[in-house]
């Protein structure tokens, strides 16, 4: 698989069936880069990691590995690395290239989701970039049609054995960078409710250390999700008026915390953009993306939220 001559960012779904498939394709895409000079980011599972470094065995001195069960399971924190690296590596006379995978069998309806999102946001994170190339692989032998039709959609190109394609159904820069108003599921029944106007911040901190104690989580994540929720809390009272609604509730595999209220974050990028020295806003988004596994934020008719989970230990066999 070769890449076309192009100019800007180029995004790439690429349908694959099986393991031979998917080393074919993404070794020659990877190998032609390799030719030309041109470093590459790998981020897929470990096993897929291996195959690689095996058909590239001797060849693969420019490029990197990552393993996107970690790097990944939060979506939201996807787009910083591939900043990361084309930022390091790209140069005027020298194109880079990725391979990433956020999608496989057994990620869970919310993170779908999130992972869509995050497909479409890379066309708008990196509009105006120079040159690069991404190719995302798609296994159509173990995802549901529906995965496969919406890659279709936040994708402008299209490959497989038979070559590539522009995407007909590709949607555009204006409608990715529209407020996200995709409906979450419903919290749980025994969910506990705050008041944000009249609980104070150290009883919102006592209430989520609580809550994390009784769901298992170790003391680490637990003091992570603390400090999440705080900050979230934190923005709400600031930037809505000073009202707002904490609940928290715990499902099977996660426990989870949704801060609501009138502020609506209608920047696409909210979380998934490094602030610079001496920007006043941002810092908090950020430090939730990564202090949690999945961060889902919408903006709502009448209001805002923002949903965070935290994986419990049981669950742990479904990520491995």
């Amino acid at each position: 698989m070769t890449a076309l001559a192009h100019e800007g960012f180029r995004h790439e779904a690429f349908f694959y069936a099986g393991d031979d498939d998917f080393v074919d394709g993404t070794a020659g895409f990877l190998r032609e880069g390799l030719e030309r000079g041109e470093p590459a980011l790998v981020v897929v599972d470990t096993r897929k990691i291996e195959l690689l470094r095996e058909a590239l065995a001797g060849e693969d001195e420019g490029v990197r590995y990552a393993d996107m069960r970690e790097l990944g399971q939060n979506p939201a924190r996807i787009i910083p690395a591939w900043r990361s690296f084309v930022r390091d590596h790209l140069r005027e006379d020298r194109p880079v290239r990725g391979v990433g995978e956020p999608i496989w069998a057994g990620r869970s309806p919310d993170e779908l989701v999130e992972c869509h999102r995050h497909e479409s946001l890379l066309n708008l994170a990196f509009a105006g970039s120079p040159a690069w190339s991404l190719l995302c692989p798609y296994d159509i032998g173990l995802l549901d049609a529906a995965v496969l039709e919406e890659a279709q959609r936040t994708h402008p190109v299209l490959a497989d054995r038979a070559g590539r394609r522009e995407s007909p159904s590709y949607r555009d820069l204006e409608d990715v960078a529209r407020p996200f108003g995709e409906p979450l599921p419903e919290p749980a029944s025994q969910t506990l409710e705050f008041d944000l106007r009249s609980t104070p911040l150290a009883g919102v901190r006592r209430a989520v250390a609580e809550a994390a104690t009784r769901s298992g989580l170790d003391t680490r994540r637990g003091a992570d999700l603390v400090v999440a929720v705080h900050e979230l809390v934190t923005n709400a009272l600031r930037h809505g008026g000073g009202e707002g609604t904490l609940l928290v509730w715990q499902e099977r595999d996660a426990l989870v915390c949704e801060v609501r209220n009138r502020r609506r974050i209608e920047q696409p990028l909210a979380g998934r953009e490094h602030p610079v020295e001496g920007q006043t806003g941002g810092w908090g988004m950020w430090l939730v993306t990564h202090l949690c596994d999945l961060v889902q934020i919408r903006a709502f008719a009448t209001y805002g939220a923002v949903r965070v989970r935290m994986q419990l230990e049981t669950a742990g066999a479904r990520a491995a």
